[in-house]
Parts: C-alpha cells; structure tokens; sequence
C-alpha cells in the first residue's frame, strides 16, 4: 500500500481546525492555504506540460518546465508569506510562514515515500 499521495491537503484542512482551536490568525491560514493551492495548481500543469515534452522527445524542454515552476513557486510562497506579515500582521505572517513549512515538509516527505513504496508519477490512476 503506498502513502496517500496528496497529505498535504489533508494537512491543510486539518490546519484549519487547529486555527480555530487555538485561535490563530485566518488571516494567516487564508494566505498560507490561497498561496499552497495555486502553486499545487501551477505543479499540476508543470507535470502536464513536461509530460507532454517528454513524449515528444524534448527532455531539456521538460527539465526546463519543472526548474522554472519549481522556483517560481518557492517565490509566489515566500512573497505572499512575506506580504501578509508587512501589509497585515506580524503574527499572521508567522503562522502563514510555520504552515506552509509544514505543508511543504509533509508534502516532500510524502512524495519521497510514494517514489519509495508507490508508483512513479505518470502511471497508474491520477
């Protein structure tokens, strides 16, 4: 059995309990969860793409895709983090920073243990 292949987002909607819990600024998690979603959104359509370079035949093409995303989506991460903590509060940039450290750790982790015990991506069910 391999690990769920998306436990970040099961980790983000649990974060959301956690805030309301322990009464953490939403503003944080809105921007940390807004800023998680649409670099998920832009790793999907990388993966996409380079596939389809892939199946070309351009695998410096492919390569180029997942390097240029990958860093652009470490940018769009850190500036949201960054400005919520300016242009709004220093304690919701905090908690926005610690979760999407977290996301990112739970997600890196559990990629890592898909290559490991699971499928490769790009085969088998979506």
């Amino acid at each position: 059995m391999s690990p769920p292949k998306h436990v970040d987002l099961l980790v983000l909607a649990a974060a959301a309990v956690v805030f309301v819990v322990f009464g953490f600024p939403m503003l944080g998690y809105a921007t940390a969860a807004v800023a998680w979603l649409a670099q998920r959104g832009v790793q999907w359509l990388a993966q996409r793409r380079s596939t389809e370079a892939l199946k070309a035949g351009n695998r410096q093409r492919a390569m180029g895709i997942i390097a240029a995303t990958t860093l652009g989506r470490v940018w769009l991460m850190a500036t949201a983090v960054l400005l919520v903590g300016l242009l709004g509060d220093r304690e919701a940039g905090l908690c926005a920073a610690i979760l999407v450290l977290v996301l990112f750790t739970v997600s890196f982790a559990g990629k890592g243990l898909s290559h490991l015990f699971g499928e490769p991506e790009g085969q088998g069910a979506a």
